[in-house]
């Protein structure tokens, strides 16, 4: 498993459609630009195989200031994005062998060494 990167997503999007890199760029730049504007006015996106981007609210809570852990400060509440999968990909995450996931085996441990310690 690896992480996929703005740039590689483009190009890979670019290479399956035959669509220009530069044509690619822009849609997915608008369509981020898109998301974050309706997100900010409270919309919810929904894309029926994917999945539903919407706000929902952090609780407040206290907190510490790591320069002086003995004051406490109130971090109220705020507006967090959550996204909710759709069945499908729910479905299709959930045949990734759990292996396949950060290199471990199945029993948690790392391939190459076998205890469970990091390499």
């Amino acid at each position: 498993m690896s992480t996929i990167t703005k740039k590689e997503l483009i190009a890979e999007l670019s290479d399956t459609t035959g669509i220009k890199h530069a044509d690619v760029t822009l849609m997915l730049e608008s369509f981020m630009e898109l998301a974050v504007m309706h997100l900010a006015a409270g919309d919810e996106i929904t894309m029926r195989t994917f999945g539903t981007f919407d706000l929902r609210v952090a609780k407040g809570k206290i907190g510490r200031n790591p320069k002086q852990p003995n004051s406490e400060v109130m971090i109220p509440d705020r507006c967090v994005v959550r996204f909710k999968p759709s069945k499908e990909l729910k479905s299709r995450v959930a045949s990734v062998p759990v292996h396949h996931l950060h290199g471990l085996n199945g029993n948690g441990t790392h391939p190459l060494n076998g205890n469970g310690t990091h390499i």
